[in-house]
């Protein structure tokens, strides 16, 4: 059975700052990690994160879907895992944006609470980022 993870997060921002922060390579360092990512579908690329002994700090990932400036999907991939991360923003009025992330995949509940615990924090790091 395949667990799902959703979490939303609320930025006071525009949503056009708020897609060029998820799909700018540069952007993405600043929140989540080195990459080489491109809003172009078909694209494979990789966010690289420091080795340890148990794991080669490589995600691999395929965009999927790119609608500007609401939705953004790609695969996220991790030794055996393989996981679809989707990004909806939409606007709340009043300047602000709402965030919300489906990644689908997981296989057990350690992978699950781990990638909400990850995102939790990028996402912290993504609101510095917007502020700026």
């Amino acid at each position: 059975m395949s667990l799902v993870l959703n979490l939303d997060f609320q930025y006071n921002t525009t949503i056009e700052k708020l897609w060029a922060a998820v799909t700018d390579s540069e952007k993405l360092e600043k929140w989540v990690l080195k990459n080489d990512f491109r809003p172009i579908v078909g694209h494979r690329f990789q966010f690289r994160a420091e080795p340890n002994e148990y794991w080669d700090g490589v995600i691999n990932g395929e965009v999927l879907v790119v609608e500007p400036p609401s939705r953004l999907s790609y695969t996220w991939a991790v030794g055996e895992e393989k996981h679809t991360v989707v990004w909806t923003l939409q606007e709340l009025g009043d300047g602000g944006v709402n965030l919300h992330l489906e990644q689908t995949g997981f296989s057990n509940p350690h992978g699950l609470a781990g990638a909400k615990h990850g995102w939790s924090a990028w996402c912290g790091e993504l609101e510095k980022l917007l502020a700026v």
